[in-house]
């Protein structure tokens, strides 16, 4: 307490000032109608500033909900897209359907975990068994295309073989002229904005810049966007053409997936299951 009276009694004069100035302005905002209004505005213009900035921090803090509910509402969207119009690939017309035929639905996801460094990629999603997930179904991001198949299913929780995985492999198509292939990551270069096309019959034209396309004959449906033709030509020991692609996907930021629920792949492994190979 001594010390604090000798603190201000040293410098009491610098106190007197201070106390004397604010009720100087104080005296001088109140009883001047153009000071108190310049006073009010420039106090009005701070809060609200202030305000602005609290508010844009709120809404930063709030993302992550903004975000879940964001990529459930687009996955109800494409559910319903599919219940409205199919493909006929005979005539190539839309066809109403119903939601008795519909054949696909989409659930959204959450990335829990991710990695894209190693030679066998997986990530890790915020649903599982109980929200309908199996092994083998369909992954594909929220606009770019495809990701994998879901591994192992635990309760809450599935872990998803990344298409940057040696064991990958889905069937694809030429969009230009739905020439068949398969899509594998790697051959040597493990690239995460790069995969292959192999197997593709050795009469069929592929240029650089062709855009290739998931065919619809595996877990996947049609015409997800895959990647677009960077080198073709590619050396391979067979008697098949293949290509490198420049992937649609951005592994390394991927936040939401849609795991693609296929009603009838039940029913195609079963049946697929009669034929013996080589039969």
């Amino acid at each position: 307490m001594r010390n604090l009276w000798i603190f201000i009694s040293r410098y009491n004069a610098f106190f007197l000032f201070i106390i004397f100035s604010t009720v100087g302005l104080i005296l001088t905002v109140k009883n001047n109608a153009y000071q108190r209004s310049v006073t009010l505005n420039s106090t009005n213009e701070v809060v609200g500033t202030a305000y602005e900035r609290l508010n844009i921090f709120k809404r930063y803090l709030n993302l992550g909900s903004v975000n879940d509910s964001l990529s459930t509402e687009n996955a109800k969207l494409k559910t319903q897209l599919l219940q409205l119009t199919t493909v006929d690939s005979a005539k190539d017309v839309k066809v109403i359907d119903t939601v008795t035929n519909q054949q696909y639905t989409y659930l959204a996801a959450k990335v829990v975990k991710n990695s894209v460094t190693l030679r066998n990629n997986v990530m890790t999603i915020n649903k599982g068994a109980i929200d309908g997930i199996k092994p083998g179904m369909a992954v594909i991001s929220p606009q770019k295309g495809v990701v994998g198949f879901i591994r192992d299913v635990s309760e809450h929780l599935a872990t998803i073989q990344s298409l940057l995985h040696k064991d990958t492999k889905i069937s694809v198509i030429v969009k230009k002229n739905h020439a068949l292939g398969s899509l594998v990551w790697g051959d040597g270069n493990f690239d995460i904005r790069k995969a292959f096309i192999k197997e593709v019959p050795n009469h069929i034209k592929i240029n650089v810049g062709d855009t290739i396309v998931t065919s619809g004959y595996a877990s996947f449906p049609a015409n997800i966007l895959v990647g677009r033709v960077s080198k073709t030509n590619v050396t391979t020991n067979d008697n098949f053409l293949s290509a490198e692609l420049n992937l649609f996907n951005d592994f390394s930021t991927l936040q939401y997936v849609y795991v693609v629920k296929d009603k009838k792949a039940d029913e195609q492994k079963a049946l697929e299951s009669i034929v013996k190979p080589n039969e």
